[in-house]
């Protein structure tokens, strides 16, 4: 074994060690309709190690020149490819054209929700997303309407894929330990994706609805200028977590149909 690679803080680094787990995360892509996976946050590769064993081309990203060198002396494989490069930064149909391609890893706890919206952006080319979160964060992704950890996150994710709640994994097989649970997810994106209704558009409805959520809806979009004939309609007297994402993406049509209504 080459030398250990040290956890960075700043890099929000928990280096998992135990090998069963490890295997578990790379078994949770199912490998249907794609050939590449992109691994974020690989660290010293104990994920890596059960992803090229698979028929698959690998990219493993990581931010720390300390994690690509170990990574480029551990693992010499021919199906993997290891970059030095920041996520949220690259545009990744360099690696990828317009290729379709999972994402995974044992994502760094302090940018895991910037991923999922990364991911998002890229869903015509990402069918499965799996991985490992914080516990509290995996759970609000695949919540549903009617609890309090659901939000911006559930909506927005679930609008296009299936979220499912896998495993959770304890503090304990981490070096150094985090001061709580993580949860492992697999996000399996729809037969039909598109949405009925203007994807940005919705994305501001959420938003909007979800930042005063203790507030009805008729209270939480008044920014949005609804006709009194619209603000009569029953839905504006929920709150925000009890729409499910079908009812969301219905409210966000009949929010542009007003506009159009009020303009014409």
């Amino acid at each position: 074994m080459g030398k250990q690679v040290r956890a960075k803080k700043h890099l929000g680094q928990h280096f998992l060690h135990d090998e069963s787990i490890a295997e578990k995360i790379a078994n949770t892509l199912t490998l249907k309709g794609y050939k590449h996976v992109l691994e974020i946050g690989p660290g010293m590769g104990v994920l890596t190690k059960y992803l090229i064993k698979k028929d698959i081309e690998v990219v493993a990203m990581d931010l720390d020149s300390e994690s690509i060198y170990y990574l480029e002396n551990q693992y010499p494989e021919e199906n993997l490819q290891i970059l030095e490069a920041d996520f949220l930064k690259e545009n990744l149909e360099d690696y990828f054209g317009t290729e379709q391609f999972a994402i995974t890893g044992n994502f760094p706890y302090n940018i895991s929700t910037q991923i999922v919206f990364k991911a998002l952006e890229h869903k015509e080319q990402i069918p499965e997303f799996t991985g490992m979160f914080q516990k509290e964060v995996a759970q609000r992704i695949c919540e549903k309407e009617g609890s309090k950890a659901y939000g911006i996150l559930s909506v927005l994710t679930q609008a296009f894929y299936d979220a499912e709640y896998l495993f959770t994994v304890k503090p304990g097989v981490f070096n150094p330990p985090p001061k709580v649970d993580s949860g492992v997810l697999r996000l399996t994106r729809k037969e039909n994706y598109t949405l009925p209704c203007d994807e940005k558009f919705l994305y501001k409805v959420v938003k909007t609805a979800f930042q005063q959520r203790r507030k009805t809806l008729r209270n939480s979009l008044k920014s949005f200028n609804l006709s009194d004939k619209l603000k009569e309609d029953t839905i504006f007297g929920k709150r925000p977590e009890q729409l499910s994402v079908s009812q969301f993406i219905a409210l966000t049509q009949k929010i542009a149909n007003d506009a159009v209504s009020i303009n014409d």
